[in-house]
């Protein structure tokens, strides 16, 4: 059992390996769900013992791009190159929902040499179990969902009905809501092969720096301790079977 962690900041990065991540998701706002990391972040996230996947979207909002974006993303794949980290995590609708199939051909041609993960955008599709499909021919590792749901643990049938659809060719990995509490339920639900979360705690924050406004208040910050106490339940899971 894999787990990874979603971060978006050095600190963040350091807590995950720390805590025994198996992968991180490198981000920046994970409070919008996640966007493109910087440059810098990306170098430093180089050193890390574990490989490395960079969020690829530029924006916050929806997952319809305009051609400027689709050129922004461009360079930021590139940029993911240039650090030489392990992968991408890309997603891209269509004004239906589905899948941009054409977009994602696009992107993923542009990130060869990558590993691919789709990201949650494929939680706005219609039909997760065509979009499953889609991404097995697109020749995605993985899809990180929640089935559709806002939280993992209410779509976990679906993620059951993504995973047997999966048959193997691709991961699916629950994500959303994923902690010590909820990931005993979705590990019994079907043989899932890895976990996402983000092992995230609120901590102090300064009352000044929230009335400036350089700070939002309820944020949170990945917590050392929550990650290794997940990943000691995946390692009992994994020794049960």
């Amino acid at each position: 059992m894999k787990l990874e962690v979603c971060v978006d900041t050095i600190a963040g990065l350091n807590a995950a390996v720390a805590g025994g991540a198996d992968r991180i998701e490198l981000c920046s706002c994970l409070a919008m769900g996640g966007l493109t990391p910087s440059v810098g972040l990306m170098k430093l996230a180089t050193k890390a013992p574990i490989p490395v996947y960079a969020m690829i979207r530029p924006r916050v909002g929806d997952f319809i791009f305009s051609s400027q974006e689709v050129d922004l993303m461009k360079h930021e794949i590139d940029a993911v190159h240039n650090a030489k980290l392990a992968g991408v995590v890309l997603g891209a609708n269509l004004q239906t929902g589905g899948l941009d199939t054409n977009l994602l051909k696009t992107l993923i041609e542009h990130a060869e040499g990558l590993g691919m993960t789709l990201h949650r955008a494929i939680d706005l599709a219609p039909d997760l179990i065509e979009a499953t499909h889609a991404a097995v021919e697109l020749g995605f590792e993985r899809i990180l969902s929640s089935g559709g749901a806002f939280k993992a643990i209410d779509g976990i049938e679906n993620l059951v009905a993504m995973h047997k659809a999966a048959a193997g060719r691709l991961s699916v990995m629950p994500g959303s809501g994923v902690n010590v509490q909820t990931a005993p339920q979705i590990l019994q639900a079907a043989e899932f092969t890895e976990l996402h979360a983000g092992c995230s705690a609120p901590y102090t924050q300064d009352q000044r720096l929230l009335d400036f406004g350089f700070e939002n208040a309820g944020a949170k910050q990945t917590d050392e301790q929550l990650v290794r106490s997940l990943k000691a339940l995946l390692q009992n899971h994994s020794a049960r079977k």
